[in-house]
């Protein structure tokens, strides 16, 4: 982006491939002024071209899939992981089933399709379609395992309904991949074709190739046998009533009837019968101009295409310029798919047929040669965030307008007021004036038996998803409370959002205030107060309250000799997304980091006065090597850290071996030689990077627990139970 105020909002829902390729295009190209967003229900979204040889067991898991959250940081485009739900067209507003409404200027489907089971009877109960693939391949790995331990004289009959690409394909890969792994085993497979011909589609020499196929693997073709009911274990063609047609199977999997998501034709845009989205040439839907819809999802009313793979990658480039001409104001520009294209069919093994029109060839080196170009596909994406231009180009700073400071750069006050609107209101006694008033301050009154305990946070964005962002920053400002044993009471936000049009603005408040907010209902207290302001960047953070009876505060002096440390949460959160912010974090790796933050301190907390806790601290920036340094010298001790039993998120010591660091890092390092003053580190000679993960900020981090080591493995056990899955003793108070 080349323009630091957002006007428009572009907003991408699903990631197919025909909108992976319009998104590298467009942030390759610089489209400025426009915020862009990618919906999508999974970080990783599988290439079809590679997933019988996944099946086949050539490929691993990871190789076949596009990693969309890394792409999308390299490409600076906000990712967000939901699902969507439903759309107000009027409004121009997409409802989501986990985050809140986003509002867009332009919108563009690609969900794909799911074999459409419903449409027969039996199939949503006894069949396995292949899509989603997730769901598939965990079908697909417990039946290998339970045919390695089946006994030798039993068959198993497993039929592929649907003689197209895709079942003949998956077919020969799972047989393949069975003669591998359970050679003892005896499978039938068989191909259910409705028609009289498999691979209907393709030319006739490559039909006529893989009939020969098929034979030589005894898969035996069902030809003509129209599937009109399922039952457990058998498929019946009651197509022709005077000859009804039976096979009995124990596996059945779905390849056939593509169908479309329901929300598309239940919010109004214009959809053929099977829910398709209707788009003229230029990929525009043919009732609302502007949504736009590609890949398996659309109906291109011009152009009819078959629902496969080939097709919705071609169309990126396409979609991605009509989107910017929709943007820009410029008349859109109609595009004409390939009518001749080069397809690559696998057999299972390591061996391939290709085709074009009329032209087929076959053999080991056509599997080589589509697997080059496969792999090509997929490392110019999973590695696309890995080059100078990402350092270049992300964080671009261009003044587009003279901006005020001092009190002209608040966020007005019909947005303010809007937003508030939305927010939950959490009921406290103890508040008198808060947001509902008009008063320039809250009031709240403290009892006379406890103390006011106090704390701010406040930092930079560091992902895209902002109602994430939100919560994030609530429980790491809140983290304070927790440590000190304190009830939380209520909180202010300082929000500085940067500079977009006020339709934008409202949106990124909104979804912040809404993240933050849903923390602190969880947490049982308002919102009483706050201040916003326009900036360079986005940074948020809270001023929060709690009380505390003076009996129960806890202290980081309070460590005694003989207790035992105790730490809730993983490491790692500095180096994950310090390698994020190059593109060099896997994005289960990031998924697995978001998890810990979002986990919340307060049940911990609660635990703390029944198990006799005397000090506590939370692990927030300056490491837990630092915090833990504030522990000891608090309560004049010395201790023992056992490194190897640091609880460390995964992909944390891997990228520190591969030399990324937190920023502050450097810093929180510096307290190295203080530290062998108070602190022990055993073992001596252990893995490099568990020495450095001590000093890595963490960003809301676990609770730093010291407490009587006879309570020590009960509290473990209870902290577990709730949720706190990492939770390690490390060390003990000498």
């Amino acid at each position: 982006m080349k323009d630091d105020i957002y006007k428009k909002h572009l907003l991408l829902v699903g990631g197919g491939h025909a909108h992976v390729m319009a998104l590298k295009m467009l942030a390759m190209g610089g489209l400025s002024g426009v915020r862009i967003t990618l919906i999508s229900n999974s970080v990783l979204t599988p290439y079809s071209g590679m997933l019988p040889g996944l099946i086949a067991g050539h490929y691993q898991y990871d190789e076949v899939h596009i990693d969309l959250a890394r792409l999308c940081r390299a490409l600076n485009v906000c990712f967000i992981e939901d699902s969507v739900e439903a759309l107000d067209l009027d409004r121009q507003l997409v409802i989501c089933r986990q985050h809140p409404v986003f509002r867009y200027d332009v919108l563009s489907i690609d969900t794909g399709s799911t074999p459409d089971i419903d449409a027969i009877s039996g199939a949503a109960e006894f069949v396995q379609p292949v899509k989603p693939v997730d769901r598939f391949l965990r079908f697909w790995l417990g039946l290998q395992a339970r045919l390695q331990t089946q006994p030798v004289k039993e068959t198993c009959r497993i039929a592929l309904v649907g003689a197209g690409a895709s079942g003949v394909e998956v077919a020969l890969a799972m047989q393949h991949r069975l003669q591998e792994v359970a050679p003892k085993a005896s499978v039938e497979f068989h191909i259910v074709s409705a028609t009289s011909e498999i691979l209907p589609s393709h030319p006739p020499k490559v039909r006529s190739r893989y009939q020969k196929i098929l034979e030589k693997r005894a898969i035996q073709v069902h030809r003509d046998f129209r599937v009109t009911r399922v039952n457990m274990g058998c498929l019946y063609d009651e197509s022709n009533t005077g000859n009804i047609r039976q096979l009995v199977c124990d596996e059945i999997i779905w390849a056939i009837s593509a169908a479309a998501p329901d929300w598309p034709a239940r919010a109004g845009l214009a959809c053929s019968e099977k829910g398709f989205i209707k788009v003229n040439a230029c990929l525009q839907s043919v009732s609302h101009t502007n949504v736009f819809a590609v890949g398996d999802v659309a109906d291109v009313l011009e152009h009819p295409r078959p629902k496969a793979g080939v097709f919705a990658v071609r169309q990126g480039k396409p979609l991605a310029q009509n989107l910017l001409r929709a943007l820009t104001g410029l008349r859109l520009k109609p595009f004409s798919p390939q009518k001749r294209f080069l397809s690559l069919v696998s057999t299972g093994d390591k061996y391939a047929v290709a085709s074009r029109g009329g032209w087929s060839c076959a053999g080991k080196w056509v599997w080589r040669w589509k697997d080059y170009i496969d792999r090509k596909f997929i490392r110019g994406l999973n590695e696309f965030g890995k080059t100078d231009w990402h350092e270049e180009k992300m964080n671009p700073v261009e003044q587009a307008a003279m901006r005020c400071g001092g009190c002209g750069a608040k966020i007005g006050q019909p947005i303010l007021q809007r937003v508030l609107s939305e927010l939950p209101s959490t009921h406290n006694e103890k508040v008198q004036l808060a947001l509902s008033s008009y008063d320039d301050a809250a009031v709240f009154s403290v009892p006379a038996d406890s103390l006011l305990v106090q704390s701010v946070d406040m930092f930079r964005k560091f992902i895209e998803d902002d109602f994430l962002f939100g919560q994030i920053a609530a429980n790491h400002a809140l983290g304070d409370i927790f440590a000190m044993g304190a009830d939380p009471h209520s909180a202010q936000a300082l929000v500085t959002l940067p500079f977009a049009s006020e339709e934008n603005v409202e949106q990124q408040l909104l979804h912040l205030m809404l993240g933050a907010s849903k923390v602190f209902e969880e947490a049982g207290i308002p919102l009483i107060g706050g201040h916003t302001a326009e900036g360079r960047e986005l940074s948020l953070g809270f001023a929060v309250n709690g009380l505390v009876e003076a009996d129960k505060m806890l202290t980081k002096g309070g460590l005694q000799s003989g207790d035992v440390l105790i730490l809730t949460k993983a490491l790692g959160t500095g180096v994950i997304f310090a390698a994020d912010m190059r593109g060099q974090a896997q994005s289960h790796w990031i998924k697995l980091a978001l998890d810990t933050m979002l986990k919340s301190n307060q049940q911990a907390s609660e635990l703390l006065f029944k198990y006799q806790v005397k000090a506590c601290t939370d692990v927030t920036g300056f490491g837990l090597a630092g915090h833990l340094l504030e522990m000891l010298q608090a309560s004049d001790k010395r201790a023992k850290l056992d490194l190897m039993t640091l609880p460390v998120l995964n992909g944390a010591l891997e990228l520190m071996q591969a030399g990324f660091f937190s920023s502050l890092h450097p810093q929180n390092k510096q307290i190295e030689t203080a530290l062998s003053s108070y602190l022990d580190i055993v073992p001596a000679e252990t893995i490099p990077q568990l020495q450095e993960i001590i000093y890595d900020p963490q960003t809301a981090g676990g609770l730093l627990i010291g407490l009587p080591a006879a309570n020590a493995k009960e509290c473990l056990s209870v902290l577990k139970g709730m949720g706190y899955s990492k939770a390690s003793i490390i060390g003990k108070v000498l």
